[in-house]
């Protein structure tokens, strides 16, 4: 028997609306900021309820609004995006979205917190819709001008850690220099872990939030290799979780 007119069909209930993603847009640059809008506002599930020209203006369009993301340029006058980043942070996740690819600009915004660092040039409309709702997940994203810039930081801090093992071990055929060489040590508290080169600069890659499908394409690797090497790095760690051996790996443990 046919349903009479208006009566609900059977089957399962309508999908409920997800609200669009709320974003803020800091970036001196208005034309700049223009064409973001128009792009994450077409339909894309995501809408900009803020703009802001600096990191000040940021900050308090965050308090206002309450973004669930928030898109921050780096270089900006007054109170540039790395300043400001440590008081944006808590307030909502940070997506890096800049022409700056210089190697200590990338590690310091990642460092403080950025959940993900965008080049200009290097991502499509879509790729960055997608990047905006994985970074409000927790999972981050790197263009790949910002991993060549985190790599080349990875391999200097690699460098420097083999120049370190030779004084060490020049310290051990020479006891009257070790006291002079102790501070030095100190710092090299990662040196006991016992890392390969290799091991080490995937766990550099782990503690600044990158998953293992990331790592594999920054390393030029399979994710079973990642997989592989995060074995023996949780092993040496004496770690079950990315969380442990990132603490442990930062010296916060």
């Amino acid at each position: 028997m046919r349903p009479l007119p208006g009566t609900p069909r059977p089957g399962f209930p309508p999908a409920p609306d997800t609200p669009p993603l709320r974003l803020l847009i800091a970036d001196d640059n208005p034309v700049v900021r223009a064409g973001l809008v128009a792009l994450l506002s077409a339909g894309a599930g995501t809408t900009v309820v803020a703009e802001a020209r600096d990191g000040r203006e940021a900050y308090e369009g965050a308090l206002r609004h309450r973004p669930d993301v928030i898109l921050l340029d780096v270089r900006m006058p007054g109170v540039d995006g790395i300043s400001a980043l440590p008081h944006l942070v808590p307030l909502a996740p940070v997506m890096m979205l800049t022409y700056s690819h210089e190697t200590q600009t990338v590690r310091e915004a990642l460092r403080l917190g950025a959940g993900g660092y965008l080049v200009h040039g290097e991502f499509t409309t879509e790729q960055l819709v997608r990047a905006v709702r994985d970074v409000r997940e927790g999972r981050p994203h790197v263009t790949p001008g910002a991993t060549r810039a985190l790599l080349t930081a990875l391999r200097s801090d690699a460098t420097a850690h083999t120049n370190l093992n030779s004084v060490e071990k020049s310290a051990i055929s020479e006891p009257q220099a070790l006291s002079q060489l102790q501070p030095s040590v100190g710092h090299s508290f990662r040196s006991r872990f016992r890392l390969s080169e290799r091991e080490a600069e995937i766990m550099d890659l782990i503690a600044s939030g990158m998953t293992n499908q990331q790592i594999a394409a920054a390393c030029f690797i399979s994710e079973k290799t990642v997989k592989n090497h995060i074995n023996r790095i949780f092993a040496k760690l004496h770690s079950t979780t990315r969380s442990q051996a990132t603490a442990k790996w930062l010296g916060v443990a």
